[in-house]
């Protein structure tokens, strides 16, 4: 039989596919970098466009279970893609509707923006977001019937859907906006260094910092860790990379597994509040606060730092009590490799850094140079050679690992925008924020712990920077009419937002931490809470002593509450592990816990 006929087989279609999704990444990462050197484009073509974009990773190129899954991705994307178009194409006119759908195909339009929202959400990160997001919008068309203050005025449907979905609101909104022009260039950047050899140079740096000290292992992780969170903003994707490395060799030096996993998740969980990126964080604070970025991440600095602090606090602990001893010599890098692969991240960080701090540029702008710097080294090896089949091989990773992650926080960002969207339509933000003073007697520290336990529930069902746009649209006024500046309020949001990663019942980067070395979970658990005890006790330093995150204000005071903290965490951190009497456990935590309250019982 000719070859010619022959219908293509199961490699062949994989290739096809694969080259189909290649080219929809390149086309996503240059869109995105388009928008930083073109200039203005309208925001119902540029957030919708975006989208769009995201919506075949979602849909199309994701695993599905079944047949009627597969189909019914094809359908809702497809759809999906043609809404987003349309509003694309159709923003002048559209603007000129003051967000009212006219007609029955335009109400079909605004539906079936909202099913692909709700739906691509679900198929990339589970149900509990969109169920949030569903109960918004029921909240929305029904809330009217509700008795009580609880009830709204309720208003058109036409005018409820078009709101949120053809005016600069809802799903198009400033969170969509973060999304487009700053997590997007910032998931590029991650990827681009992930790619070549900035990840072995996170870990070769790390392993000759610390390697050799007790515990170097558990140390490494958490230097490395706190540098890969850093441009990767993600737990679960720190536990997964790092922890391929870090976990092998923790139990290989006799590190107990249920602590390897406890360090790997902490260390993990981390990166989300370690400048420069925090995750999406940063960029969606500067949004909602009107900050400058560079004073977020000025005042984020110290507090990230405490956390690994404490971190590492735990780990000598553990270390004296397991008799963990560091790496040995000749498992630790070469100083000639540490040098040469710590140049892969530390050049386009300089870039970076140089293009916000020296030139003045915005820090998309920057990471754009950064990316480009970046993308020129993924043409060397550690080797300093040229290999054209492994620079091909970096650049589809690079493309690919950038559109999936694009479209990941594209599904977060538009779903939690919907209620974004509901609780400005119908004021229940304002009720919330009412009931939060209400319960807690107008007292700021009973409001600060009733707003830590919402972001605790909130983020055991949904992402972190989800839980945080939810909680501070609730929370953050009652908090800021109780005296809290609003960076004091969003920071500490943020920052309990993300406890739920290693808080039972649901833990994320302890899942992944246990699974990935074969130990119970709860075990697991229990160790990263001690070791994490920064993620609980900084946040409340930080609104008992405003000047920790003052550093770009006030250094000297910034410096003295960063030196006090160090102090407390310290006698907190060696009392929960070190210390087995429960007497001297006591006459250490109480002496830590004074010191982070002091100027309150002074």
């Amino acid at each position: 039989m000719d070859n010619a006929a022959t219908p293509p087989g199961p490699a062949s279609w994989h290739r096809i596919l694969h080259a189909v999704a290649l080219g929809l990444a390149l086309v996503s990462v240059a869109w995105h970098l388009w928008l930083i050197f073109q200039g203005l484009i309208p925001n119902l073509v540029s957030r919708p466009l975006h989208f769009a974009l995201a919506l075949p990773w979602l849909f199309f190129f994701a695993a599905t279970k079944s047949n009627v899954e597969r189909v019914s991705g094809w359908i809702i994307g497809g759809l999906g893609i043609g809404a987003c178009l349309w509003v694309a194409i159709n923003q002048s006119e559209l603007g000129d509707q003051y967000g009212i759908l006219h007609g029955p195909l335009q109400i079909a339009a605004g539906f079936v923006l909202l099913l692909a929202v709700l739906e691509g959400a679900r198929r990339a990160i589970g149900w509990p977001l969109p169920l949030v997001a569903l109960l918004a919008l029921i909240y929305g068309l029904f809330g009217q019937h509700l008795p009580g203050e609880f009830g709204h005025s309720g208003m058109p449907l036409t005018s409820f859907l078009g709101t949120l979905t053809i005016a600069e609101g809802g799903l198009w909104g400033t969170l969509t906006d973060v999304s487009v022009k700053v997590v997007a260039i910032f998931v590029i950047f991650g990827a681009v260094l992930n790619a070549g050899e900035a990840g072995r140079g996170f870990m070769n740096l790390a392993a000759a910092a610390a390697g050799r000290l007790n515990g170097g292992a558990g140390k490494v992780s958490v230097i490395s860790s706190a540098l890969f969170g850093s441009i990767s903003g993600s737990a679960s994707a720190n536990v997964a990379s790092t922890g391929a490395i870090t976990l092998p060799a923790m139990q290989k030096l006799g590190y107990p597994r249920s602590l390897a996993a406890a360090i790997e998740a902490v260390a993990s969980s981390g990166g989300q509040i370690m400048p420069p990126l925090m995750g999406a964080g940063a960029f969606v604070m500067v949004t909602l606060t009107g900050v400058p970025y560079t004073s977020i991440i000025a005042a984020a600095l110290l507090p990230a730092v405490l956390y690994f602090f404490a971190v590492w606090m735990g780990i000598n602990a553990y270390a004296r009590q397991y008799q963990l001893r560091g790496i040995d010599d000749e498992d630790r890098p070469a100083l000639r490799d540490v040098a040469l692969t710590a140049a892969f991240f530390l050049l386009p960080f300089t870039v970076l850094m140089a293009g916000m701090f020296a030139l003045g540029k915005s820090p998309q702008y920057a990471a754009a140079m950064a990316i480009l710097a970046g993308a020129l080294l993924l043409l060397l090896g550690s080797d300093l050679k040229f290999s054209l089949k492994r620079t091909l091989e970096r650049f589809d990773n690079a493309l690919l690992t950038s559109a999936r992650q694009i479209a990941l926080i594209a599904s977060i960002i538009v779903c939690a925008s919907i209620v974004i969207g509901v609780l400005g339509i119908t004021g229940l933000g304002i009720k919330i924020t009412s009931l939060i003073l209400t319960g807690s007697g107008g007292l700021l520290w009973p409001s600060l712990l009733l707003t830590a336990l919402a972001c605790l529930v909130l983020g055991m069902e949904v992402p972190t920077t989800a839980a945080y746009v939810i909680c501070i649209s609730v929370a953050g006024p009652a908090l800021t009419q109780l005296g809290l500046s609003p960076l004091e309020a969003h920071l500490f949001v943020f920052w309990y937002a993300l406890i739920s990663t290693i808080t039972p019942p649901v833990c994320g980067a302890v899942f992944i931490a246990a699974g990935m070395i074969e130990e119970n979970w709860l075990k697991v658990a229990l160790k990263a809470m001690a070791l994490g005890v920064g993620l609980y006790v900084i946040p409340l330093g930080m609104i008992a002593n405003p000047a920790l995150i003052r550093l770009e204000t006030d250094v000297s005071g910034a410096l003295l509450a960063f030196a006090q903290m160090c102090a407390a965490l310290a006698c907190i951190s060696w009392a929960l592990i070190a210390v087995r009497r429960p007497a001297l456990k006591i006459l250490l935590l109480l002496p830590g816990l004074a010191i982070v309250f002091w100027r309150l019982l002074v």
